[in-house]
């Protein structure tokens, strides 16, 4: 007679519970918390010129014109931040220490030829809804008056918003035209520019005007 084998039955795994816990802390904005500190809280704009036999140094006078030489700046592309609040110059340039890695977003232009007329400019376009991004633009030429490079930065920043929120536009008119279609839009609430001009030194001396967003955090 055979004897009887005995077979062990493995227990059946018990399913995992899943965790309830989300695996990134999500804020307010429905974002990771993490994200939310890296977007700015506040903008202010500004502007300055620099004039000097180096260009290097020409650039920094600029930056000390423009209220922003003791910072280390970083320039970032365009989106104007939702719930971003515009502050002064003067109250933003309190708010930086020194070294401070400052993010921005800059127009910089410069020459060393006598009486040539250099340009920079930022220009932005903000949604009625502050929940919205917007946009920012940065301009520089040679040649430009400062209402022109004005108001084709602004221009710019206006017509990425425009598209942004589909609104119907001709993007073949002049600006002054499309301005008028701009303000009447509900989903607009402003647009308006930053800008530095001047003409190249008389000595030939390195010239150089910057225009600056500057983002606090």
């Amino acid at each position: 007679m055979a004897s009887k084998r005995s077979v062990t039955i493995p227990p059946v795994p018990k399913a995992r519970k899943k965790s309830s816990k989300a695996p990134v802390a999500v804020g307010p904005s429905g974002f990771p918390t993490t994200h939310e500190l890296l977007v700015p809280k506040a903008i202010f704009f500004t502007n300055g010129v620099g004039v000097h036999k180096d260009r290097l140094s020409s650039f920094e006078l600029a930056l000390r014109n423009a209220g922003v030489e003791k910072a280390n700046l970083v320039t970032v592309s365009s989106i104007f931040p939702p719930r971003c609040k515009e502050i002064s110059r003067k109250e933003g340039e309190k708010l930086i220490m020194p070294g401070q890695i400052t993010h921005c977003v800059m127009a910089r232009q410069d020459t060393n030829e006598p009486n040539r007329l250099i340009v920079a400019s930022i220009g932005l376009a903000r949604p009625s809804d502050p929940a919205r991004y917007g946009y920012l633009s940065e301009h520089h030429s040679y040649g430009e008056t400062a209402k022109k490079a004005g108001d084709y930065a602004e221009d710019l920043a206006a017509t990425m918003l425009a598209t942004t929120l589909g609104v119907d536009f001709d993007p073949e008119t002049a600006w002054n035209e499309r301005e008028q279609v701009f303000k009447l839009e509900k989903t607009f609430l402003k647009t308006r520019h930053v800008v530095q001009s001047a003409e190249g030194d008389a000595r030939g001396l390195w010239s150089t005007v910057v225009a600056l967003g500057v983002f606090i955090f």
